[in-house]
């Protein structure tokens, strides 16, 4: 029963299950793909990460990252003024030009002001260089004019003016641009010093320069611009200039301590304010608390580098806090909680290691510092939503498609195809049940389609078959008036045969009277088989050697000529009795020995045998002749089976077996058949009786 539904179910359950194995398949190819996506971006942040630690490795190992890593302090410093850096070098040679550009290039302090120039300003690293104060730089400016000996107005030379304030002592000088004699002024380059002088030493009417001030300039002899002939003066030029400058408390620091302090305490305190004034005027060529200029490179510089999730640590081998703590945009980072995040987390790669770290000890001129770069694989997911999010759409776009699919076809074809096994299973039981076809009606499916066309067949062969039904209906109805015909007919000279033969002696009598019976049976029925499975037979107990032998005794009468007792006959003088309906055994035993006369080789005795144990009796009867053939002997007791063609026509319409099976039946015994090897064997089996 289970494979029958099945198979009834079959072409449904292929039919949605191929939409769900491609909406599985769609689904399953995009986690595939977002899978190996997944496992590419892991390994390209892997080696984003990698990468990354190399290159921030490499900038703090360069002198501007030596000045961020020195100069820890301009983390949280005010970008106000000018302020010295400690410099990535022990000392600077001031007065080469190519070194000293060279060196504050490299390290990064300079500070741009806009187009007027730039500066930087820092000390040495190490305390043994010098107590020196640095201060370097580029401006544009005509021609320099340089101040002429003995001339006490300073302001008619180019000039730089420099205010330092150290704890709370004050300097300020005033360095007029003197041209260097010794040197061939004709060249491209302009050469001179800043000759600094103390304002306090001026207004006491002193001229003697200060001696721990030294200044160098050199200006380029070429235009910035197309030069123009009308006013070449005008003509801006770049000059650079190198301070050095000795500050009196450091060197005392320093002459008076055997490991002197450095850099100095007071370093972040340390105030400069210069300015590059042109000759004969107030006008500020260069001015370090100008407000547009740059800062220089500091170690928040860094965050620059990181994407969200990644953090970096710098801190002393000798401090347990870090100076420096750097994380990524929080803003990029991922919403763990999206659904689409949380898939992409949950996909199994080979490599899923979230957290890298990195650790590197960087040497400094001052000290060694930790440097430790943290970062996070799921930051590398970030583009992979993006990729996801597009996978999603082509997704939902093929599942919407299947699904309109599946819904078209579900309307257009399976509902249709599931009226048509509803209306089928309905009419089949109803068939099998006789209650008619009248009601079943298929024309509401009729269309242009295949469907609609199997319909509208099977509504036409609906049609016919009911035509068919009517007509073999009318038929029945006429074969059992004929019936009712024939049996009246027949009835009444019967009835007159039974009154000329009363006297019990009269052979006669016993075959009248089963042809009465024979007409009882199938008087009122439609056809012979249900006549006779509806018969009741009148059983009783019965003596069945007398029986037999009053058969074999009677049988020439019937045209049943060598019918005998088998050897060796059964005795006498035993009695044994069964329970059976005289005529209907009797009827079974004429339709057997017909069939025996029919097929038994001429000249030869039809054989009873009579067994009998407990409980039942058995008869035997045997006749030599041709065997049964296999594919009849299972079938001879069916209605309506025989081995001749035209057994219709000759009146032999297989039902006689038939018969003595449903009596046999009926009287609670069994008949078999088998064949020997000269013939056949019929045995009838019947219950005996056990007391009367």
């Amino acid at each position: 029963m289970k494979r029958l539904w099945l198979a009834a179910y079959r072409l449904r359950i292929v039919f949605r299950g191929i939409f769900l194995l491609l909406a599985i398949a769609t689904i399953a190819l995009a986690i595939s793909l977002l899978q190996q996506e997944k496992q590419l971006a892991l390994d390209a942040y892997q080696t984003h990460f990698d990468k990354t630690q190399q290159q921030l490795s490499a900038l703090l190992r360069h002198p501007s990252g030596q000045l961020a890593l020195l100069n820890p302090g301009m983390l949280n410093e005010a970008s106000t003024g000018l302020h010295p850096v400690i410099l990535p070098f022990a000392a600077l040679d001031f007065d080469d030009q190519s070194k000293v550009q060279q060196a504050i290039a490299m390290s990064g302090c300079l500070q741009q002001y806009g187009d007027n120039g730039d500066l930087c300003a820092g000390i040495g690293n190490s305390p043994w260089g010098g107590a020196f104060l640095y201060l370097a730089g580029h401006f544009n400016a005509p021609a320099l004019t340089e101040h002429e000996r003995g001339e006490r107005d300073l302001s008619k030379a180019d000039r730089l003016e420099l205010s330092l304030r150290v704890d709370d002592q004050e300097f300020h000088w005033i360095a007029p641009f003197e041209a260097d004699n010794n040197k061939n002024n004709a060249a491209p380059v302009l050469r001179g010093r800043f000759t600094g002088f103390l304002s306090s030493d001026l207004e006491a009417g002193k001229s003697k320069p200060y001696k721990d001030f030294r200044a160098l300039v050199w200006q380029q002899g070429r235009c910035n611009q197309a030069q123009s002939d009308k006013d070449e003066s005008q003509c801006q030029r770049t000059a650079f200039f190198s301070v050095r400058i000795a500050i009196p408390q450091w060197q005392a620091a320093i002459y008076t301590n055997r490991n002197p302090a450095w850099p100095p305490s007071d370093l972040n305190k340390l105030r400069i304010h210069a300015q590059i004034k042109a000759a004969n005027s107030e006008q500020v060529l260069l001015d370090s608390d100008h407000e547009n200029r740059s800062g220089i490179f500091s170690l928040r510089d860094l965050q620059q580098h990181l994407l969200a999730g990644e953090k970096i640590e710098i801190r002393r081998p000798d401090q347990k806090k870090a100076y420096l703590q750097l994380q990524g945009d929080n803003a990029q980072a991922l919403d763990q909680k999206a659904l689409l995040i949380r898939l992409i987390n949950w996909l199994p790669v080979e490599k899923r290691i979230w957290r890298l770290e990195r650790k590197e000890v960087l040497n400094t001129a001052a000290f060694p510092v930790e440097f430790s770069l943290t970062g996070d694989q799921r930051s590398a997911l970030q583009n992979l939503t993006i990729v996801a999010a597009r996978i999603s759409w082509y997704v939902a776009a093929m599942l919407l498609a299947l699904l309109l699919a599946w819904g078209l076809l579900e309307v257009n074809i399976m509902r249709r195809i599931t009226l048509l096994s509803k209306r089928a299973k309905a009419l089949s039981s109803h068939v099998k049940a006789s209650q008619g076809i009248e009601q079943f009606n298929l024309n509401d499916l009729r269309s242009a389609d295949e469907l609609g066309v199997l319909a509208s067949c099977l509504q036409d062969l609906l049609r016919r078959v009911r035509e068919d039904l009517e007509r073999e209906q009318i038929r029945a109805a006429q074969e059992k008036d004929m019936w009712h015909a024939v049996g009246h007919e027949i009835m009444s000279p019967l009835q007159s045969l039974l009154a000329l033969h009363q006297r019990e002696d009269d052979p006669s009598l016993r075959y009248l009277q089963r042809m009465q019976q024979a007409l009882t049976i199938l008087y009122g029925n439609a056809s012979p088989s249900e006549a006779f499975q509806a018969s009741v037979l009148d059983i009783a107990p019965l003596e069945l050697q007398q029986f037999v032998s009053t058969l074999i005794e009677y049988a020439p009468d019937a045209g049943i000529h060598g019918l005998v007792w088998a050897e060796p006959p059964p005795d006498s003088q035993q009695k044994i009795w069964i329970k059976a309906d005289e005529h209907s055994l009797e009827d079974v035993f004429s339709h057997i020995l017909n069939n025996a006369l029919r097929y038994r080789l001429p000249d030869t005795a039809i054989e009873i045998g009579l067994q009998a144990d407990e409980r039942y009796a058995m008869i035997s009867i045997k006749n030599c002749g041709p065997q049964i053939s296999a594919e009849l002997i299972d079938k001879i007791f069916e209605y309506g089976v025989s081995d001749q063609a035209e057994a219709g026509a000759m009146g032999q319409r297989g039902q006689g077996l038939f018969v003595a099976k449903t009596y046999m039946a009926k009287m609670g015994g069994t008949i078999t058949v088998s064949n020997l090897a000269d013939g056949v064997c019929f045995v009838l089996t019947l219950p005996r009786v056990t007391s009367i």
